[in-house]
């Protein structure tokens, strides 16, 4: 059994062509979707004639189409889209937001995106900022912002990268553990100033072994010198 079949489009379908169109597909597919709802047949001339009039509006429609998309992408160029959504204390979202949920909410700000047009690299579960990238097709696309918020004030958390003012709104906070730990040092007046020298300069720290060398050496005790008994006898001698 042959894996592809050729047909006639009867009716436009994206991503495959317009009506009037002779495509070549694969066999399930086009006995699971194309044949049941009469969106393609079998080819021959006669039928290609009898649709010329419905491709002629076919062709204009899609020239419209791909004229509003284009707009629409023109005007997407830097955008910022904004939702809020319920999370925990730690900014955690109880749900995950959608391509459905961003797809509506930017038609409701006046932009023509399908969900299937917002594309989507990984799961969005907690309250930050996320790059979008929005696709209707090869040369039609572009990256808006999106900016989860979360439904409340958030306690500060010392842990997390982010943090939230009064009105709730994300503070982008990118310190390291170094950066922290030295601000809260700094903060507490735990950090001890360098020594200076007279010039206003750091002096280097002395080094162990020239600290030894610049000490006095100490005197060593001088020891008593016995004399031999001979001499000893003598002194008595002439004492006597």
């Amino acid at each position: 059994m042959a894996k592809t079949v050729e047909l006639l489009l009867t009716e436009t379908v994206e991503n495959l062509g317009i009506v009037g169109d002779v495509v070549k597909v694969r066999t399930g597919f086009a006995r699971n979707y194309l044949l049941p709802r009469d969106y393609a047949t079998t080819p021959s001339e006669e039928l290609k004639k009898s649709l010329q009039a419905k491709r002629v509006e076919a062709e204009r429609m899609l020239a419209e189409q791909q004229k509003v998309r284009a707009e629409t992408i023109q005007r997407l160029e830097g955008f910022e889209l904004s939702i809020e959504r319920s999370c925990n204390d730690l900014g955690i979202l109880y749900a995950a937001v959608t391509q459905q949920e961003i797809s509506v909410a930017l038609i409701a700000a006046g932009h023509a995106v399908r969900p299937r047009d917002v594309r989507l690299s990984g799961a969005i579960k907690r309250v930050d900022k996320y790059d979008i990238h929005i696709k209707y097709q090869t040369d039609l696309e572009t990256w808006i912002k999106l900016i989860v918020k979360p439904d409340r004030v958030l306690a500060k958390d010392e842990k997390a990268d982010l943090d939230f003012d009064n009105e709730g709104n994300l503070i982008e906070k990118r310190h390291d553990k170094a950066d922290r730990k030295s601000d809260e040092a700094a903060a507490k007046g735990e950090a001890k100033p360098a020594a200076k020298d007279d010039k206003g300069e750091k002096k280097p720290a002395a080094d162990k072994a020239d600290k030894k060398a610049e000490a006095p050496a100490e005197e060593a005790p001088q020891k008593a010198v016995k004399k031999p008994r001979q001499d000893v006898k003598k002194d008595a001698a002439k004492k006597a």
